[in-house]
């Protein structure tokens, strides 16, 4: 039998998507599992498709904290769901580039003719965080499931000493420079001269922006309630630039810029993204809300910070992570990428949905875009990529007050733009996203 031809490269579509409330870590969702959560936003999704027994070409989803129960994760919240069990599922993981990692991932699926019809999301909580047990102890307890005799037995838990039953907790903090995401951004605050000002102010715009979406209804048909959790319980609508002057510090000492209100707090949430071909959208009655066509990672190497970086821009950090290639900026490298394989400038876009993982961060992946020296030193470009107009940036608000579920940020993201888009009736949208490992994953929505 001949092999068949290879089929054209199809359009991706977006349909639409849901997630729960985001809520504060030990607050409302604090006896839920990841499962439980990712179910719920998955079922949301299916009855706000009327997918009820519906076989989906593929789920994917991971989360960034997870139990050794949440092995399967993803094919264990299908099976627990309204979806056909025939549908099968994969775990991503890509820390905070995780929910939008897996939407690429089925993307290319669908645009290969692999399958017609995907679901991907991503979902964490710091509530349920996983502990594991005292090393030491977790040696002994694996030889004493070997061990044959009830005297091997008893040698083995003579040994048990007092302090081996503080657990291990997680640490928040990067394992090659022992220094906390907070930490680093705040070093690359100082590198970029990131004011606290401006921090500030974005911070607040993001609160007033997410809290007038909410109240014009955005939200109604991407967000459904969750263990009686409505809105974002983050969101702080008569947030202002100057009630947030007045919190202390919160990273790079006493005189650093970065506080708990200009920066992401811990957060438990989950949310999904429906995509598919046009025709499998028409075959069952949906509309297409926009197309994902371009999509980007990059990495830096943060450990060990800049060589020869131009020195306008350089700092010494013990252990590392200094400089212009700060744990956060690998997205100031993806987009680049990206906008050059698909012909397009910074400036070609309708909307721009950048993560807000910190205000400082925001501003200095804005502020390399705009600078020289980064543009020849490390983009090797001859020219900045330029300024984007502020007035398109996260319009109806991002992380800073929703909240960041590592792994559920991404399909939130995708969701909220592709409804833009789709009011809007035609554009282009870009997404950035930067992750833990010093990873950036990016990504171009149009209609």
């Amino acid at each position: 039998m001949p092999p068949k031809k290879t089929p054209a490269v199809r359009k991706v579509a977006i349909i639409g998507g849901n997630r729960i409330p985001f809520a504060r870590s030990n607050g409302p969702y604090a006896k839920a599992s990841n499962q439980d959560m990712f179910t719920a936003a998955l079922d949301g999704l299916v009855s706000r498709f009327s997918l009820q027994g519906e076989v989906i070409g593929e789920v994917a989803a991971g989360a960034v904290l997870k139990h050794s129960k949440d092995f399967n994760l993803a094919r264990e919240s299908v099976l627990g769901s309204k979806l056909s069990p025939a549908t099968p599922a994969s775990d991503v993981q890509m820390a905070c580039g995780t929910g939008l990692q897996a939407i690429v991932n089925v993307a290319n699926k669908i645009a290969l003719g692999q399958i017609d019809s995907a679901i991907a999301g991503g979902v964490d909580t710091t509530s349920d965080a996983p502990l594991a047990v005292n090393e030491d102890l977790r040696q002994i307890l694996i030889q004493l499931n070997a061990a044959k005799t009830l005297g091997d037995r008893l040698k083995l838990v003579a040994k048990i000493r007092p302090g081996h039953i503080v657990p291990a907790i997680p640490r928040n903090e990067e394992p090659r420079t022992g220094l906390s995401m907070g930490e680093h951004a705040a070093l690359t605050a100082k590198v970029w001269e990131i004011t606290r000002e401006a921090q500030d102010e974005l911070a607040a715009s993001s609160h007033q922006k997410l809290a007038a979406a909410y109240d014009r209804g955005f939200f109604d048909d991407l967000v459904t309630p969750f263990l009686k959790l409505a809105r974002d319980q983050n969101l702080r609508p008569d947030s202002t630039a100057e009630k947030l002057a007045k919190l202390k510090p919160a990273f790079g000492g006493p005189d650093g810029t970065m506080t708990a209100g200009n920066s992401t707090p811990l957060t438990d949430g989950a949310s999904t993204v429906l995509l598919a071909t046009d025709e499998w959208a028409k075959a069952h009655k949906l509309p297409v809300l926009a197309y994902l066509t371009f999509s980007q990672t990059a990495a830096v190497d943060y450990v060990h910070g800049d060589k020869g970086r131009p020195a306008a821009h350089s700092a010494s950090v013990e252990g590392g992570g200094g400089g212009m290639d700060g744990l956060l900026m690998a997205p100031a490298y993806a987009v680049p990428r990206m906008l050059a394989r698909a012909g397009l400038s910074l400036q070609d876009f309708d909307f721009y949905e950048i993560h807000e993982a910190f205000a400082s961060q925001v501003l200095a992946t804005l502020k390399a875009w705009e600078d020289p020296a980064f543009a020849k030193e490390k983009l090797e470009l001859d020219e900045p990529l330029g300024a984007i107009d502020r007035a398109k940036l996260n319009v109806n608000g991002s992380s800073l007050a929703a909240g960041h579920p590592f792994a559920a940020t991404g399909g939130r993201i995708v969701a909220t733009l592709a409804k833009l888009l789709h009011e809007k009736g035609s554009g282009r949208g870009l997404i950035s996203i930067c992750a833990a490992g010093g990873q950036g994953v990016t990504a171009i929505l149009e209609k």
